[in-house]
């Protein structure tokens, strides 16, 4: 081919006196050649912070999608909250203050005698304190015929404060008649006095333990 018979024949110091079609050639490849260190230099750190941003958008939309997860759901965990602190309130109704603890006695005691039954033991015991809760047992003994003895435990339970049995012995005596050793157990509250006081005494045992 006449075109490389010329590149064959071509002066390397005489550029001028090349063929057209050489020159052209050479003019091309030059032109490459330069497109090419540029971009090597010049393009090759956009490229990077290219690579960068596209790492960061990925990373973005992923704690987007999380986020709007949670945010779907919040609606449900908020109702979920209020039903369980309505809930806890409810309960917490049911447990008497320190001054109506005495009154619970009364009750407790009235839940018998008024089913005919005879209390041969009724002996509040001494107060266990648990978190924000007090726990009072009460060691009871009572004689009764049967229907009397099931109608007291269920009159316990219906009791407007929380109240349960626990301990449950029962026993025949003369005359067809019932005796049951129990342990009655009632809850109050702290009153804001006795937490503050009960934080105030764990605070040296806890630096004691440093």
């Amino acid at each position: 081919m006449k075109f490389l018979e010329d590149l064959k024949n071509i002066n390397p110091k005489d550029p001028g006196g090349w063929p057209w079609p050489v020159k052209i050639s050479a003019l091309v490849a030059v032109f490459s050649a330069v497109i090419a260190a540029g971009a090597a230099l010049d393009w090759m750190g956009q490229w990077q912070t290219l690579g960068v941003a596209e790492e960061k958008e990925v990373a973005l939309k992923t704690d987007f999608e999380a986020k709007k997860r949670i945010a779907i759901n919040l609606d449900t965990i908020k109702k979920k909250l209020t039903e369980t602190k309505e809930s806890f309130d409810s309960l917490l109704k049911q447990l008497p203050s320190k001054s109506e603890m005495d009154a619970l006695l009364t009750d407790i005691n009235q839940a018998g005698l008024s089913r005919g039954m005879q209390f041969e033991l009724f002996r509040p015991g001494a107060e266990v304190i648990t978190g924000v809760f007090a726990e009072r047992p009460i060691a009871l003994k009572v004689t009764g015929n049967y229907d009397d003895m099931g109608k007291f435990a269920s009159d316990i339970g219906q009791l407007p404060r929380i109240v349960s049995l626990s301990d449950i012995s029962i026993g025949s005596v003369a005359g067809g008649q019932l005796v049951m050793d129990a342990t009655a157990r009632t809850y109050r509250y702290l009153d804001e006095e006795e937490l503050a006081a009960q934080k105030k005494s764990a605070k040296p045992a806890a630096g004691a333990t440093k």
